[in-house]
């Protein structure tokens, strides 16, 4: 690599935090948990003062309706004329770190904190409760508000029930077991196998939400509360997002930390982030199992930090749902018989709706700590893994700048030269193959087939089938690449 143009900058606090309180006039609101987070990553750097010398603070929007939550925490800090930027619901939480460690590489700032909170749980008990809990009120507006350029879902998606994030991942679930030639018992022992040993994870994790180890077998079978939600998930697959936890994240420059007195031993080095947000709405992609933007963004990020996914010592790959696990490692090549979580997911350590990547992180750099000299690979996905991001990072310096690449034009040329996309229409009746489905749940029976068909005419139909027939072979045998006929808008086996 060439000669570094300045010295890199560094992740010198963190920590992730929750609360379990039932009486929701006890707990906590969100501005409180990421004040509380804040505070614990300064102590955690030895430093208090980091505080107080923050040149920005930066925050993914949550379920919580604060304005600017970053310009409040300013003020309680000390550091009033802080930077706030708020990132808003679809764009990947990396893009903050890559944003921070920019711009303390430019020398533009030398402190960055990045934090991010949900109290959901609170506010479910009081709904629970029949009781109000109040939220401090604060209508303003951020310096800089980052927000998605398009939407991610296709209409017809809405029109056949498929919106819901469980039911999309599950609909890439069974693409992908077509792919992988499972059958499907074979499919549901391997995620329930994957989901356990990530629940084994979650028990090591001191922030976890759920810290109890879950056997497969309880994973896989929709048994009392664990009932199917969209085959083949069962509740114990789907993201946990009722929960109280925050993160606090604390960047540096190299002279703020020597300035300050921080233990080189903390030192946490970003060594890369590459994103894609070229966003394609599931219905839309030709191959429902494939990821170009985890392929390309993740090969991108590995290739500016000077490593292969072999070379990687922990990884978190980010994990609402295991079809998200099991694409970006096949996409990086990375064996499903390795570790791929350092929290335990978002199913066991706990999934905020829009900060789980901020609480990977804080458990990252504890990780790394503890693991001189080693490396980490943490992604992050927004939508239906529309929008991909990978971040690298270790606990030695290494002689390349730090290195950010957005490759959004590059995925979109993938989806163009490698026919990535399909056109979806309406109306169409007549003979198809059924490309990727699902199946959906009402009192815990199947209730109804959807199904992403390709058409005879070489573009993309969604249909449905409530027939009992439809629904026995959609749940017991691949019906991937099965002749349909469709009419009105539903299908039936040829």
């Amino acid at each position: 690599p060439p000669p570094r143009a300045a010295p890199p900058p560094k992740k010198v606090g963190a920590a992730a935090i929750l609360q379990r309180e039932s009486n929701p006039t006890q707990a906590h609101e969100p501005l409180e948990l990421m004040a509380a987070a804040l505070e614990a990553a300064a102590e955690d750097a030895g430093c208090p003062a980091l505080l107080r010398e923050a040149d920005a603070i930066s925050a993914p929007r949550g379920f919580w309706a604060y304005g600017d939550p970053c310009r409040l925490l300013a003020e309680r800090f000390g550091c009033p004329k802080a930077h706030t930027t708020i990132a808003e619901i679809g764009v990947l939480q990396t893009t903050l770190f890559g944003d921070a460690a920019t711009r303390i590489a430019s020398g533009e700032v030398d402190v960055v904190l990045v934090t991010g909170a949900e109290a959901k749980h609170r506010s479910l008990r009081a709904t629970i409760e029949g009781i109000e809990v109040p939220l401090t009120q604060n209508d303003g507006r951020a310096d800089r508000v980052l927000e998605p350029h398009a939407d991610i879902m296709h209409p017809l998606e809405l029109a056949v029930e498929i919106a819901m994030p469980v039911r999309q991942y599950s609909v890439m679930e069974n693409a992908l077991r077509r792919a992988e030639g499972l059958s499907v018992d074979e499919h549901r022992r391997e995620i329930a196998r994957i989901w356990s040993e990530f629940s084994e994870v979650a028990a090591d994790n001191p922030a976890a939400w759920r810290p109890d180890p879950v056997s497969a077998d309880e994973i896989r079978e929709p048994v009392g509360k664990n009932s199917m939600l969209a085959f083949p998930y069962t509740k114990l697959h789907n993201s946990q997002w009722n929960v109280d936890q925050a993160a606090g994240l604390i960047f540096c420059s190299e002279a703020a930390a020597e300035r300050l007195g921080i233990d080189p031993s903390k030192w946490i080095y970003p060594l890369s982030v590459a994103e894609s947000n070229h966003m394609v709405p599931l219905a839309e992609r030709s191959d429902p199992e494939r990821s170009y933007g985890a392929r390309i963004a993740g090969s991108k990020a590995l290739e500016l930090a000077g490593l292969e996914a072999s070379d990687i010592d922990h990884m978190e790959i980010y994990s609402c749902f295991p079809s998200a696990v099991r694409i970006q490692a096949r996409e990086l090549g990375i064996a499903a018989d390795r570790p791929l979580s350092v929290t335990g997911g978002m199913a066991f350590g706990g999934g905020p709706l829009n900060n789980f990547v901020l609480q990977a992180l804080a458990r990252m750099v504890q990780v790394l700590r503890e693991d001189p000299g080693s490396t980490g690979l943490v992604t992050a996905v927004s939508g239906i893994l529309t929008k991909q991001g990978f971040s690298v990072w270790s606990s030695q310096d290494s002689e390349r700048d730090f290195a950010y690449a957005d490759v959004t034009d590059a995925v979109a040329a993938a989806f163009a030269s490698e026919s990535g996309t399909i056109e979806v229409v309406r109306g169409y009746a007549g003979s198809a193959t059924l490309r990727a489905h699902t199946v959906l749940y009402e009192s815990d029976e199947p209730a109804k087939v959807v199904a992403l068909c390709d058409t005879s005419t070489g573009k993309r139909s969604l249909v449905t089938s409530v027939a009992p027939e439809a629904l026995r072979r959609a749940t017991e045998e691949e019906v991937g690449g099965a002749a349909v006929e469709i009419a009105s808008g539903e299908f039936q086996f040829v």
